[in-house]
């Protein structure tokens, strides 16, 4: 497939505000063990790397022993109220329109399990096909693995240029580990030092910014 360009986006915190229903979600299997529920702000600092070490945390640690209920009862609901209340970042859903009417590639890798992945781009940006929304399943290693931006780059010609694009270290060290270029959003869940500390090619606090560093860099790979 022939492209000017491709895009990967990560999802969580950066193509979707998915942090309130995440929170409710892992509140509910706390709930039913009778355990303290956490706040929005404390959920911000566990997303990312998965729903298993998100409800790890929420409970102490991966050797609880009541990690594996938790985590079936966490997804049962979470799949059942995934969209209450996730949103697309303002801007984010005419960005990818416009790059995709620019001839330019959209794709997600996201750490989230992949079935709630496709069912939020399917609501939310509908446009990016289904093959090219990918998340935690067999075979592929969560980022900063480099697993799923290979799957990806590798159903365009090996000169397409490709750019990374997240709020978390993980998706800033994995482009980089891929070789390709990256940028990380302030406006999503992680600290926006660790972007700079992972080594990011631009950090953008708006989605205006995010257009304009996207139009630099796929200019200068032509």
């Amino acid at each position: 497939m022939n492209s000017r360009g491709l895009v990967i986006f990560d999802l969580d915190g950066t193509i979707l505000d998915t942090l309130p229903d995440l929170g409710e979600a892992v509140n509910y299997a706390l709930r039913k063990r009778g355990l303290p529920e956490h706040t929005l702000s404390e959920y911000r600092d566990m997303v990312g790397s998965g729903i298993r070490k998100l409800c790890a945390l929420a409970l102490g640690g991966e050797s609880d022993p009541r990690l594996g209920e938790s985590l079936k009862d966490f997804k049962e609901f979470y799949v059942s109220h995934i969209d209450v209340h996730t949103r697309p970042y303002e801007g984010m859903p005419a960005l990818i329109e416009a790059l995709q009417k620019d001839s330019v590639a959209v794709a997600v890798a996201s750490n989230k399990f992949r079935e709630g992945a496709l069912r939020l781009c399917r609501r939310f940006y509908p446009s990016i096909p289904d093959e090219w929304v990918l998340g935690d399943e067999a075979g592929l290693r969560l980022k900063p693995a480099t697993d799923m931006i290979e799957a990806l780059a590798g159903k365009f010609p090996p000169d397409t240029p490709v750019i990374m694009v997240g709020d978390a270290w993980t998706d800033i060290e994995a482009g980089k580990a891929f070789g390709c270029k990256t940028i990380g959003v302030s406006w999503g869940y992680r600290y926006t030092e660790a972007l700079y500390e992972a080594g990011a090619d631009a950090v953008v606090d708006t989605v205006g910014q995010l257009a304009e560093r996207l139009k630099q860099f796929l200019s200068s790979a032509v």
